[in-house]
């Protein structure tokens, strides 16, 4: 009995899982089937000649509707972009203007939206991902022809399942985009 009661026990601690002790595929699947989200990020441009700082609120719903606010800088606070798969609505609160450009096809990747890293990601066939000090780092090349973003590198808290913030490369493997999430918000099919 003692040794039938060792090997179910055995068994049974190897088979459980405990809290978030999720796998590092599970938590990349995860991400790979988010449904919605809700972040603030801040994201710090790099040219060759400035650094320019933003902060953003993103909203995403699947399939295809997504919307973007500028928060700061002040200049150009209030400033949103909404896309709802069809219709693209720009507006600007503090000039009240509203511009609404009717079947509206994606022309450009959003290469600072959440989900254009998704998108890349799961069309990259050498997409793949990494697990250092805590973190799940999931890496894709970008799907549009820039110079300046070729590489996107997202990185996951492994506790948490959320983003903390992502690089993206240019073709000389040097940031040119920054981007660290402050508020996240997800939901996930998975």
């Amino acid at each position: 009995i003692a040794i039938g009661l060792i090997i179910f026990y055995k068994n049974g601690v190897k088979d459980s899982k405990s809290g978030n002790n999720k796998t590092s595929q599970e938590i990349v699947d995860y991400i790979l089937n988010i449904s919605s989200y809700e972040v603030q990020v801040t994201v710090n441009v790099t040219s060759n000649k400035n650094k320019n700082k933003y902060i953003i609120k993103q909203r995403y719903q699947s399939p295809n509707t997504n919307m973007q606010e500028v928060i700061e800088p002040s200049n150009i606070a209030g400033v949103r972009i909404q896309n709802d798969g069809t219709n693209l609505k720009l507006e600007n609160s503090q000039l009240n203007l509203n511009t609404i450009i009717e079947n509206y096809n994606y022309l450009g990747d959003n290469c600072l939206d959440l989900y254009s890293f998704i998108e890349d990601y799961k069309q990259d066939e050498n997409a793949k991902f990494e697990e250092k000090d805590g973190e799940i780092i999931m890496k894709a090349s970008s799907n549009i022809e820039n110079v300046y973003v070729q590489e996107k590198n997202l990185h996951i808290d492994k506790k948490t399942m959320n983003p903390t913030q992502m690089e993206i490369k240019d073709n000389q493997q040097k940031t040119t985009i920054y981007i660290l999430y402050n508020e996240v918000k997800v939901n996930s099919t998975q």
